[in-house]
């Protein structure tokens, strides 16, 4: 993780990887291809991103073949594994708005379920606050130039309210979790 314990973008298809084995035994092809799908699928293809191994997981204890040999094998997630989703689930998430921080958003989502209760509000909390931060940063850019470019303060205008209806959605996301 990066010193602020967000995650890095190998950290981030870890997630994927374990999210998806999270949800039952599949086989290493079949989980590759969805890491890469979900993943380029949401930010778009990122050497750094799928640089992930799967052996390297492997090798960690993380998950564990069950039977069948290279891309045949049958993968399941280990205790372990489990442990370590858990732990990239609950990383914090960064404030500025990036692809990376889309798919690591998007990851948690996805995963979420594995979270129990109180700490699927924590990371919706933890979203409110970053969306927050970001609507901030752009009024205060607005407020700066405010006497600017009629197409900079238009283009403010609607960032601003798409950020706004995020943490509105988050609130409301909330209050269902």
């Amino acid at each position: 993780m990066y010193a602020d314990n967000t995650l890095t973008p190998k950290e981030a298809t870890r997630l994927c990887a374990l999210g998806m084995l999270a949800d039952g035994p599949m086989a290493y092809a079949e989980l590759a291809a969805g890491v890469r799908h979900f993943v380029t699928h949401v930010m778009g293809p990122s050497l750094d991103v799928l640089g992930t191994s799967i052996e390297l997981l492997k090798h960690e204890g993380l998950v564990k073949a069950l039977s069948g040999e290279k891309d045949q094998a049958i993968l399941q997630i280990t205790p372990d594994g489990m442990a370590e989703l858990r732990t990239l689930l609950t990383a914090r998430i960064k404030t500025a708005e990036n692809d990376l921080n889309k798919l690591v958003i998007a990851l948690k989502f996805r995963f979420m379920d594995f979270l129990e209760s109180g700490e699927r509000i924590l990371q919706i909390d933890l979203l409110i606050d970053a969306v927050e931060n970001e609507l901030a940063r752009l009024e205060d850019l607005r407020a700066h130039h405010s006497d600017d470019s009629v197409h900079l303060i238009e283009w403010l205008d609607r960032e601003i309210e798409d950020l706004e209806r995020r943490v509105d959605w988050l609130k409301a996301k909330r209050a269902r979790v």
